[in-house]
């Protein structure tokens, strides 16, 4: 039998597209001659609905589009698709297994995601194990629950994402019970180097199952702020089948193989720059193409964050075009009114990021030589619109004011952190300006690393509708920019990357950098990975760091000291931080993975007994 999963770029609640991405998945599979496929979790209405899954008319309305668009128009096969299903008043997660133009079998998820970033347990049930029982869909009575499905001479079994994860998963049952096929259709989250476990998983189980095992992962950004990487994954008895390039710029994705091919590849290598490059570029251009917006604006300083973002944008741009072509590329971001004047160029990324790109250097008294260069050349090599002007005349008009109303002249050695800021919101108002003329969305470029310790200027720097590298440690980003520079051929990240990383809102005599106002940036990424992925207290992660610390051991005190009090001071700071895509295994936004008190002791006694510890 020829077998097959398929990704799909869904949008949560896009009845339309979604169908078209289904039908169209299905007749391509068709035209492979596959028998049997399988899609993602939840691809009717789309994963990451949200509260909108504790309506009715929800869950109806994903059914009726199975019943009245999808089956009468799907081909001869046998698929499984995702779809809400409520039964005796509570929610299930479900894949319904369809055959001959009909809805066979319904199968509930057993297992809910409910950790990280998923949040699964507040709209769904889980399902009981072993459980099955009827459903009257129409007037046709359907089996739903705990079920295997004969097919074709095969018995398949499914599990669905997190199933598959829990050791106790459905497949240790499943075994039992014969079968020689399992399904797994996933929304799972992309992060770096996650395909390995992904990987891992899908030809354990294959081996230890003794079966033909068949992962379909979601792709695309598909809500915001996840990102799904289109993972296809087929592995029969311990060899890996098939494996596809993952996220892709295209609206689905079919990977097949027939069980009558013995041959076997291995797994390839995973390059962690390559995927965060992808990752981004992707998500996007799904952000800029679902949101109808018209571009993006960034206001581009030089430094190693928005020479990074700045990158990322051409980035989209190039892997776009290499993957759709120009035409479909500029269908699918609303803009193929520009394809008769780009069409003849030899450089048509830059003829798009003419139009889809603008930036602007915002100085001040304080801004040095090297970051403006760093910018234009930038701007310049990307192909982006580059504005540059003084924001002196602004930041001189609020300073005076507030010196005039309280009666003093504002100075450096009394308003060190309200002059910096100044500084910082002055830069925000007149950006917008230009996003709001422009229709586009404003990409604001604040790390996980500053975020997590909060060295970041509300409504200043945070300004904007993206936070594309939220989700990110500064060491990751330095090092990447190094990488682009030589890997991709952006010869002027060659400025960027001979700066020291300074957010220039000191006189140049107060010599300001990043690393003195906070700790040097590999012992800020050690603490925070101890402190917030991994949740030890302030005297563990000294006793840990103590052994593992290269640098000077005498500045682990008081640094654990200050992320500590930092990242409790500036938890209002993270509530409030623009959309972020989810990157790593971890982040720091409170509304997908760390939630944290906005009031609380800032680990008083907890720093204490850091202090007393020898």
């Amino acid at each position: 039998m020829k077998i097959a999963g398929a990704t799909l770029n869904q949008i949560p609640l896009d009845w339309t597209g979604n169908t078209l991405n289904i039908l169209g998945a299905l007749k391509e599979a068709k035209s492979q001659r596959v028998e049997l496929l399988c899609f993602p979790e939840l691809t009717i209405c789309g994963y990451g609905c949200q509260d909108v899954f504790l309506s009715d008319w929800m869950w109806q309305k994903a059914l009726n589009i199975l019943v009245s668009r999808i089956l009468p128009e799907a081909p001869d096969m046998a698929f499984v698709v995702g779809l809400p299903i409520k039964f005796e008043g509570d929610l299930y997660n479900c894949a319904a297994f369809c055959d001959h133009n009909e809805i066979q079998y319904i199968i509930p998820k057993q297992n809910l995601a409910k950790d990280g970033v998923h949040y699964e347990p507040r709209w769904f049930m889980e399902w009981p194990v072993g459980k099955q029982t009827e459903i009257k869909i129409d007037d046709r009575i359907i089996p739903i629950g705990d079920y295997t499905v004969d097919y074709k001479g095969f018995t398949i079994g499914l599990e669905i994402c997190e199933d598959a994860w829990r050791e106790d998963r459905p497949a240790n049952r499943l075994c039992k019970r014969g079968v020689d096929i399992i399904l797994n259709p996933s929304a799972s989250h992309f992060a770096l180097n996650k395909t390995k476990s992904r990987n891992d998983l899908v030809l354990d189980s294959s081996k230890n199952y003794n079966c033909i095992y068949v992962y379909a992962n979601l792709l695309g950004n598909e809500a915001g702020r996840m990102i799904y990487d289109g993972e296809l994954i087929i592995a029969s008895h311990g060899e890996l089948k098939f494996k596809n390039e993952l996220l892709s710029f295209q609206n689905f994705q079919i990977g097949t193989w027939d069980t009558d091919d013995e041959k076997s590849i291995s797994i390839p290598e995973v390059d962690i720059n390559q995927e965060f490059r992808r990752a981004v570029s992707l998500a996007l251009y799904d952000y800029l193409r679902k949101s109808y917006s018209n571009g993006f604006v960034l206001s581009l300083s030089g430094g190693a964050d928005s020479s990074s973002t700045a990158v990322l944008v051409a980035e989209m741009i190039k892997l776009g075009l290499k993957e759709l072509s120009l035409s479909v590329f500029l269908e699918r971001i609303h803009k193929i009114e520009w394809y008769e004047g780009i069409k003849d160029s030899k450089a048509p990324e830059k003829e798009i990021a003419k139009r889809l790109f603008t930036t602007a250097y915002q100085s001040t008294v304080n801004s040095g030589e090297a970051t403006f260069k760093s910018a234009k050349e930038l701007a310049n090599e990307i192909g982006a619109v580059f504005y540059n002007w003084s924001i002196d005349d602004e930041v001189e008009g609020y300073t005076q004011k507030i010196s005039k109303s309280i009666g003093r002249q504002l100075n450096w050695d009394q308003d060190d952190i309200a002059l910096q800021n100044i500084q910082a919101r002055a830069r925000s108002p007149i950006i917008w300006i230009l996003a709001n003329i422009n229709n586009a969305l404003l990409l604001t470029t604040s790390n996980r690393s500053e975020g997590s310790v909060g060295y970041t200027t509300m409504d200043g720097d945070t300004s904007g509708s993206i936070a594309p590298i939220a989700a990110i440690d500064k060491p990751f980003i330095i090092q990447w920019l190094k990488w682009a520079e030589k890997e991709l051929g952006y010869a002027s990240l060659s400025y960027v990357n001979s700066l020291r990383p300074t957010a220039e809102l000191r006189p140049s005599e107060k010599s300001q950098s990043d690393e003195s106002d906070l700790m040097p940036y590999p012992l800020l990424q050690s603490i925070e990975e101890l402190a917030i992925r991994d949740r030890y207290s302030p005297l563990e992660i000294y006793e840990k760091l103590r052994l593992t610390w290269n640098g000077e051991k005498s500045i682990l005190k008081p640094s654990i000291q200050k992320f500590f009090k930092l990242w409790s001071r500036n938890q209002w700071k993270r509530e409030r931080i623009a959309v972020s895509f989810h990157l790593d295994d971890y982040n720091v936004d409170p509304k997908t993975w760390c939630r944290f008190p906005i009031l609380s002791s800032s680990f008083k006694e907890e720093l204490e007994e850091l202090e007393k510890a020898e």
